[in-house]
């Protein structure tokens, strides 16, 4: 890759399990109605940034929500790629907070303290942040530019943490006020190397 590329990071639209507060990881939930809206105004939002590639999680969350922004942008097809999935989440998933204060209470307390403590059977943060930074790059360097990829919370906040700092998670109080909406939008500059800047969009 010459020079900066630039990209957009979207994270996907509700689903009935974010509106419930449980934990997703690697469970295939889909989009709800409002998720399908929040996936056209993410169409609108982005109409005249000139999209030319639209990549995606293979989540069928995150899958329908690209799949309605290409359809309204005119860009297809949609290219989908594993590398781009929610951290897994292990024994959370499916589970409210209260669920899994509840159930597994000192794992719980661990990832309240530090949310790199992955939960039993969970996908550990270094993985994450890895396979996350392979399948971006690959993506600025093999595809046509800008293209936006719509991806989740977790991953987004992992691969962003270095330059924004800490991102409140769905755990932190300050999750309402500071968290990566459903529909949110990063943009990123990107080297061959590394990621030179991030900025919140929405």
């Amino acid at each position: 890759m010459s020079g900066t590329r630039l990209l957009f990071l979207a994270r996907h639209g509700e689903t009935d399990w974010n509106t419930d507060g449980r934990w997703q990881g690697q469970t295939d939930v889909p989009l709800n109605e409002r998720g399908r809206a929040q996936a056209r105004a993410l169409a609108e939002a982005l109409r005249n940034d000139g999209i030319a590639s639209v990549v995606s999680s293979d989540l069928a969350r995150a899958r329908m929500t690209a799949e309605i922004v290409a359809r309204e942008l005119g860009v297809a097809p949609v290219h989908l790629d594993a590398g781009l999935r929610e951290q897994g989440f292990g024994c959370f998933e499916g589970l409210t907070k209260s669920e899994c204060e509840a159930r597994f209470p000192d794992a719980w307390a661990r990832y309240l303290a530090d949310s790199r403590c992955t939960p039993p059977g969970g996908e550990s943060h270094a993985d994450l942040v890895s396979r996350m930074r392979a399948s971006v790059h690959r993506i600025a360097e093999s595809l046509p530019g800008p293209a936006l990829v719509v991806v989740h919370g977790g991953a987004m906040r992992a691969l962003v943490s270095e330059q924004l700092g800490s991102i409140a998670t769905p755990a932190s109080p300050a999750w309402s006020s500071s968290g990566i909406p459903n529909g949110g939008i990063l943009r990123l500059g990107l080297t061959s190397d590394r990621i030179v800047s991030v900025t919140q969009l929405r």
